[in-house]
């Protein structure tokens, strides 16, 4: 039995690119478009689960609205929360702590902003929903509407990749990951992707 999974993280929310963690930012004009534009007319899926955040969970809940499709919401599949940098951008925190965004992006395992959920922490939660899904809905065409983080963490879940090295991987705002599920093994189809025109 096979199982499709795919991830798609949000687009631009309002006020732009900042590390926003939990804070519930809801999704820009931009942003709006980028997804739309990223999906094209497919709707290949039976099932939709979000994030529980409105930059993800407004995308989902209208996608589901439009083409009669289940949403489930999903506490474990927000973003990881980055203590005191959330919303904060990446110049904001480099004036405060210069080498700091570098530093969390070489070691995400040990140089974590104050008060940020710890990456083993993210990584069981995000790594526990999407098993559930799995069982869930085996055997069907899942969409999860997320979070750079939380994409990062699946990817790593999936496929055995290191947690050290999550941050290695770019994840393109209003972007689509397929993952494939077949006899207890994952196969990443494609990353960082869209389906207009597929």
């Amino acid at each position: 039995m096979t199982t499709t999974l795919d991830l798609m993280r949000h687009g631009e929310p309002v006020g732009g690119r900042k590390y926003r963690g939990q804070i519930d930012d809801p999704l820009s004009k931009k942003g709006w478009a980028q997804m739309h534009a990223a999906l094209g007319e497919s709707v290949p899926w039976t099932q939709l689960v979000s994030s529980p955040l409105s930059r993800c969970r407004a995308f989902a809940e209208l996608l589901a609205e439009r083409h009669g499709l289940p949403v489930m919401l999903d506490d474990r599949l927000k973003e990881v929360g980055f203590g005191v940098w959330e919303g904060k951008s990446a110049a904001e925190i480099e004036q405060a702590a210069p080498g700091s965004v570098a530093q969390f992006k070489a070691d995400p395992l040990n140089a974590r902003p104050a008060g940020a959920e710890p990456l083993t922490d993210f990584h069981a939660r995000v790594a526990a929903g999407l098993a559930d899904l799995l069982v869930q809905y085996a055997g069907r065409h899942i969409l999860v509407v997320g979070h750079a983080g939380v994409m990062r963490m699946a990817l790593a879940w999936a496929l055995q990749i290191p947690l050290e090295n999550a941050y290695r991987i770019e994840v393109p705002g209003a972007s689509l990951t397929r993952l494939r599920f077949e006899g207890g093994r994952a196969s990443l189809i494609f990353h960082g992707g869209n389906l207009a025109g597929r």
